[in-house]
């Protein structure tokens, strides 16, 4: 299993921002505010978003594209951009000044339960199902796939507790969903650290 690392921005009840996001159709749903987010979503469970979708925890990473070195950093999935590195020294180095954010590490289509696994500083926080172009997720993002997984399947972060259920929920969003973009997913671990961004 290949470990990736990315910085995030958190969302929180403490996070407001101006502008709006959209839906999987384009519409626009909710104001950058918590409580709009959770009315929209109807997530009320959920403690914070702790997610991979840029649109939710929007990447604090900044990569030079124009300097060769970097390209050594920046993880590319069969040609695609992502907002994950290679090190957690490149993704320190080259992030935006934040006094609170989400420090993760990330393993893409993990091929064994994740749960125990102990990465040191860092706690396991749940699976993502982001989609296959590493925007956006599956689980808080979409405007829900009722016919799928329902929200209070996902615990108090808008993740997947559960490796099995993860991958099921995967196949059965692409069999239930052919024709819809963001249900052909990545499962993705998540680890956030546990005191730097904290």
């Amino acid at each position: 299993m290949t470990f990736l690392y990315t910085a995030l921005e958190t969302f929180d009840r403490t996070y407001f921002k101006v502008g709006k996001s959209c839906d999987k159709e384009g519409k626009c749903c909710y104001d950058k505010s918590w409580n709009s987010y959770i009315e929209w979503s109807k997530l009320s469970h959920l403690s914070e978003v702790v997610s991979l979708d840029g649109m939710l925890n929007e990447s604090l990473v900044e990569p030079d594209y124009d300097d060769g070195d970097d390209w050594n950093f920046i993880h590319n999935d069969e040609k695609l951009l992502t907002h994950f590195f290679t090190t957690v020294d490149y993704v320190l180095k080259r992030m935006k000044p934040q006094d609170k954010f989400n420090l993760l590490t990330v393993a893409i289509a993990p091929d064994r339960d994740c749960k125990d696994m102990n990465i040191d500083g860092y706690e396991f926080v749940g699976y993502d199902l982001l989609d296959k172009d590493y925007c956006n997720s599956a689980l808080t993002n979409c405007g829900g796939f009722d016919e799928t997984f329902l929200g209070s399947e996902l615990n108090d972060k808008g993740l997947i507790d559960n490796f099995a259920k993860a991958y099921d929920i995967k196949k059965r969003l692409l069999e239930n969903n052919p024709n819809e973009h963001h249900a052909n997913t990545n499962v993705i671990a998540v680890w956030r650290h546990k005191s730097i961004g904290r």
